[in-house]
């Protein structure tokens, strides 16, 4: 049952570290777009490693990563706040280039040529 709540929680925390996101105004997380991709609880939900993408790469990640660490104590606060916790999870962030990696395998399908096959089927002959 415990990991459900974890679960559930860990959704929670995503949604409410983005809305934090939002309403953060350090420099370096409106670079570019900035993303939570995931969130990882500790079954005894004591802990939390969150992970950070950009649309901008790696780097725009890493100094967003920063910015989250020098404000790790605010945002664990206003989560214990919003999320009506008794205890808020200790916070990781950690950098990922997921959502540069996958923009560019969209755009490597975008770019493939394919023509449409020639149908045999149309005179008839299989």
């Amino acid at each position: 049952m415990a990991n459900h709540r974890s679960d559930r929680v860990s959704e929670d925390i995503q949604r409410e570290l983005t809305a934090i996101l939002r309403e953060m105004k350090d420099p370096r997380l409106h670079d570019g777009i900035i993303s939570v991709v995931r969130c990882d609880m500790a079954k005894d939900n004591s802990f939390c490693r969150v992970y950070i993408s950009s649309m901008n790469g790696l780097g725009t990640a890493k100094k967003a990563v920063a910015a989250l660490k020098n404000a790790q104590g605010f945002i664990r606060r206003e989560l214990g706040l919003r999320l009506k916790l008794r205890y808020a999870p200790v916070l990781a962030f950690q950098a990922s280039d997921s959502i540069e990696y996958s923009a560019n395998i969209s755009r490597i399908l975008n770019d493939i040529d394919i023509k449409p096959e020639d149908d045999e089927n149309e005179d008839g002959n299989a």
